[in-house]
């Protein structure tokens, strides 16, 4: 065997110190994955990175809110008009913090404690100014963040799983069971669902005591709910078009071959490979339910008082904008924090398109 190898070094004009030199080399290159180079590229793509760093931190900010030495968003202090920002250099703090709040789920209400356990009654004062009530504008954007993540992510995690699971069956199954449960997708998509939303609301509004005291069911649980039931037709369309080109595919066949079942095939070997257009979509889809979240509450079909979410700031806001005078802190620094959220959501939706085509696979 020595020989043969040394015969065939011969032919190729390689020496043994040649070969171990390449070998070297190639035991330098690791083979990647699809997963690993399309992160690989995501962290290149300055742009989506940075935008993902700022999303992980205005995600933590919100969801440590009742830990930070904010005021409350719900404490009062009735005055004549909003009262302007003032510079963190010009008066960092103050006293007089009080945990004023609505009913807090028992994760929240054990960071409040800890809150007062490090920082006692000291807050930091009004740096992006307060509104005609004397809630501090910083916390109420805070903690509104904190409800339209939450709608957000309610109607991306119910996209994902009636969404993907509808749309997969239909691609997979096809012929006139894919027509039939396409038809329905076209009849869902013809109802002007703020009529249905509206509709809901109001039903929920007439047995809201019922509800709660039956089955645990408040107005904002249907509420998420309903805006989670609305995003998943879309979904359902994008996975039925890549799993009717992957239905016929080689693997499939060769599973269907060694009885595989309909469940495993669709679940385990067709869902996997449409995965990177889903969390692409995925995406994309969060930016627009915070904006469908913030009109509902802007109509006053949303978060109730004295719960804040970002279209009850925007309530605010508008309702303080008048001919006499603007005070612009009330909408500028609302609509800052909605506007850069959403903008690095899509920025990162448009880095992972890029990070997850196959095409631009081993591409830096």
């Amino acid at each position: 065997m020595a020989d043969q190898a040394t015969k065939k070094m011969g032919d190729w004009g390689l020496g043994a110190g040649e070969l171990e030199r390449i070998l070297s080399e190639a035991a330098k290159h690791k083979g990647e994955s699809l997963w690993q180079d399309a992160w690989r590229r995501l962290k290149a793509n300055r742009t989506a990175w940075c935008s993902l760093c700022f999303l992980a931190l205005f995600t933590s900010v919100a969801f440590l809110a009742p830990l930070l030495p904010l005021p409350s968003p719900v404490s009062l202090d009735l005055q004549i008009e909003p009262q302007p920002p003032v510079a963190p250099w010009s008066q960092f703090g103050r006293g007089g913090f009080s945990p004023e709040y609505w009913e807090l789920s028992g994760l929240d209400q054990a960071m409040v404690r800890g809150r007062v356990a490090i920082f006692d009654d000291w807050q930091t004062a009004a740096w992006l100014g307060t509104d005609a009530k004397g809630r501090d504008i910083l916390s109420r954007i805070v903690w509104g963040s904190r409800t339209s993540m939450l709608v957000a992510l309610a109607a991306a995690l119910c996209s994902l799983a009636i969404g993907v699971t509808y749309g997969a069956l239909a691609g997979y199954l096809g012929g006139a069971v894919d027509n039939l449960m396409m038809r329905i997708v076209d009849v869902l998509y013809s109802i002007p669902f703020i009529f249905v939303v509206i509709f809901l609301i109001t039903i929920v509004n007439e047995y809201r005591t019922e509800l709660e005291d039956h089955y645990g069911i408040n107005r904002e649980v249907i509420f998420y709910l309903v805006i989670g039931a609305i995003y998943w037709l879309t979904m359902a369309r994008v996975v039925r078009g890549q799993v009717l080109s992957l239905r016929h595919a080689e693997f499939i066949d060769a599973a269907r071959q060694l009885g595989a079942s309909t469940a495993r095939i669709v679940f385990v070997h067709l869902v996997p490979n449409v995965l990177s257009i889903v969390i692409v979509y995925l995406t994309l889809t969060i930016p627009a339910v915070m904006l469908f979240e913030a009109f509902l509450s802007f109509l006053g079909l949303g978060i109730e008082p004295p719960k804040v979410s970002w279209g009850l700031l925007a309530v605010d806001g508008s309702e303080m904008v008048n001919p006499v005078r603007i005070y612009w802190w009330l909408v500028v620094f609302p609509a800052a924090a909605m506007g850069a959220t959403l903008l690095a959501l899509n920025l990162v939706g448009d880095g992972l398109r890029d990070a997850l085509d196959p095409k631009l696979r081993g591409q830096s």
